[in-house]
């Protein structure tokens, strides 16, 4: 297996793109990595998406965007891991250049989600569950998650205000994003006054739905220097999977898939948690933060929520969480969301962070999750 690195990255802002089409979206994102990149080809392009068939009533990603992007002819296919998807085709642009069997490949994940604000887009992030013991009985994936919140306030003492950090310290972060979606900071008093939505998740525990599109470009390590001097290397890739419904799994309030890929991606890195300089986590709810966490050692279990009440996950804290806003700030387009985790995390290693930038910042680490914890996506990242 050959070394990888990153040579390009692009995004665009997350929000309402009414007037563009998936296309549009994801060629803006693709273009703008190819030019960071410098590179006029590729030898294969992934494409993470999640809702294209059912929002925007277009499936074949992979043929529509390689000719899209002027690319017609190489590899192009999409991958699905619901809102994973977008590491899911990072992994896979990663595995072919590592292999050996191609040598410049682009990742990209879009979601164009505004096309239906109704029960169409409530009905497609619902797919991410179990439709035979959990979707059939109507239950929505704000519910799902709001279960597993209350068990877990139930089990560990947690108070709902325990929770407020993670939203408080994402929207700060968010402030200085010029692509998030919310570039407004919010304050705890803010946080408790929430409208709710599912019991005990309120308006500011849940990540937004929104249009966007990330791209990266992938090469081998030894000629990342002919492409850029801001290359990063990918030091671990790890995938792990549970079960699609939450009642099936040994303990609902532990991300089995979280520890197993944190763990995996660990060892090919050869660190540890403390090694880690930040961590872009998927805060698509505030209990999957704390739950993010625990699984991949940064906090015994039952204590996520203590690192946010105690200020330990902001810029200048023990482990930085979503140091660009994250899901919460920055917005949720759901097969792009593990792409723009990964652009982020480019940004921060290669110092362009502006505002935000963690000082030193050395190794970066990104985890993605397929629904409620069935598929988990971590990733290790080093700059220079």
């Amino acid at each position: 297996m050959r070394d990888v690195s990153i040579i390009g990255i692009g995004q665009i802002p997350v929000g309402e793109h009414w007037e563009k089409s998936l296309r549009h979206v994801a060629y803006q994102a693709i273009a703008a990595a190819m030019h960071d990149a410098n590179i006029e080809r590729a030898d294969a392009l992934y494409v993470g998406n999640m809702l294209s068939g059912e929002i925007s009533g277009q499936a074949h990603l992979g043929a529509l965007l390689a000719d899209f992007a002027g690319l017609r002819g190489i590899e192009a296919v999409k991958v699905e891991a619901a809102c994973a998807s977008g590491s899911a085709a990072f992994r896979h642009a990663y595995i072919g250049v590592a292999s050996g069997l191609q040598n410049i490949t682009i990742a990209v994940g879009v979601e164009k989600m505004t096309d239906d604000i109704g029960s169409k887009l409530t009905a497609g992030l619902a797919s991410a569950a179990d439709a035979d013991y959990e979707v059939i009985h109507g239950v929505s994936f704000v519910a799902l998650n709001a279960l597993i919140m209350q068990r877990y306030m139930y089990e560990y003492k947690v108070k709902h205000e325990d929770f407020a950090g993670f939203a408080v310290t994402a929207h700060a972060n968010g402030a200085h994003n010029p692509n998030a979606m919310f570039q407004q900071p919010i304050s705890q008093a803010s946080f408790m006054k929430a409208s709710m939505i599912a019991h005990p998740i309120t308006l500011l525990d849940a990540s937004p739905m929104g249009d966007g599109a990330a791209a990266v470009i992938l090469c081998p390590t030894e000629q990342a220097r002919e492409f850029s001097d801001n290359a990063i290397q990918v030091k671990g890739s790890a995938v792990a999977t549970d079960s699609l419904s939450i009642h099936d799994r040994r303990d609902p309030l532990w991300l089995h898939a979280g520890e197993l890929s944190a763990q995996r991606a660990y060892h090919q890195a050869n660190v540890t948690p403390a090694d880690i300089d930040f961590f872009e986590l998927h805060d698509a709810f505030t209990i999957m933060a704390a739950l993010s966490l625990e699984a991949c050692g940064f906090a015994e279990r039952g204590k996520g929520t203590w690192l946010a009440r105690d200020g330990e996950i902001g810029l200048q804290g023990k482990i930085p969480i979503s140091t660009r806003g994250g899901l919460k700030a920055r917005g949720h387009p759901v097969g792009a969301t593990g792409l723009y985790q990964i652009v982020e995390a480019v940004q921060q290693l290669r110092g362009q962070a502006d505002a935000n930038q963690i000082a030193n910042a050395r190794l970066g680490m990104t985890q993605n999750i397929g629904g409620s914890g069935a598929t988990i996506i971590t990733h290790i990242f080093e700059g220079k």
